[in-house]
């Protein structure tokens, strides 16, 4: 877990650059930054689409490869729209964000608070270095996580100057999805096979993308209900690979 735990401290750490310097930083500054933390966003999303699409089609998926977003995307969409994912998660990050002392969370404004938890807890916990790194933490190799520490640490400056201290709570996230696939694959490695790990970076990259979309505000996808779409992939990767 020690990869788990280092991206954990990167986060905080990069959380805390971040409040201490936005504030010194004019309001333009923060503003184009966050516009790059969206144009890299989407960047990022796109390798990992093309990435995943390429691994995908050359396992026994074969010419079933474009079904695996589109069915995952769509029925994981439903799923997450019905349970309401992005609600419970924004009443998340406003429970966290009343637990906090009046004086540590002053200047933090609720709409900032929970757009920084959910926007980091996506970028951070959705895409290919999440899944593989903790995968292969849990068999024993943390290599691919110390990377994607280092990584999100820089993000994480960005996000807090644009954020707030929202972002810091990613953390739990990080702890939960992270630190719970590490775990599962101590014990089930070997079901992760190529065409499961394939299939959802493929359909992660595309969340990435929307992801990048809501940054910029061209449109508010409400990404987080597409987050049960990682578990159709997951089950599609499984039975055509």
């Amino acid at each position: 877990m020690s990869g788990v735990i280092l991206n954990i401290l990167t986060v905080i750490v990069g959380t805390a650059i971040g409040l201490l310097f936005g504030r010194l930083i004019a309001e333009r500054f923060r503003e184009i930054t966050f516009y790059a933390i969206g144009a890299c966003t989407i960047g990022f999303g796109a390798i990992t689409t093309v990435a995943g699409f390429t691994d995908l089609k050359a396992t026994d998926v074969g010419s079933f490869t474009l079904l695996v977003p589109v069915i995952s995307l769509v029925i994981g969409a439903i799923i997450g729209e019905a349970l309401r994912f992005q609600d419970r998660l924004e009443s998340l990050g406003t429970w966290m964000q009343g637990r906090l002392p009046k004086s540590f969370g002053k200047g933090t404004g609720k709409q900032n608070f929970v757009q920084g938890y959910m926007t980091a807890t996506i970028l951070f916990c959705v895409g290919a270095m999440t899944l593989l790194g903790s995968i292969q933490a849990g068999l024993g190799d943390p290599s691919t996580l110390y990377l994607k520490s280092l990584l999100d640490g820089i993000s994480s400056i960005a996000l807090a100057a644009a954020f707030g201290i929202g972002v810091g709570f990613a953390v739990v996230s990080i702890l939960v999805i992270q630190g719970g696939l590490a775990l599962l694959a101590m014990f089930f490695g070997d079901f992760f096979t190529p065409a499961i790990i394939a299939s959802i970076d493929l359909v992660g990259g595309i969340m990435l993308i929307a992801l990048g979309i809501e940054i910029l505000n061209i449109k508010k996808l409400r990404v987080a209900n597409m987050l049960p779409a990682l578990l159709v992939a997951i089950l599609l990767g499984w039975m055509l690979g």
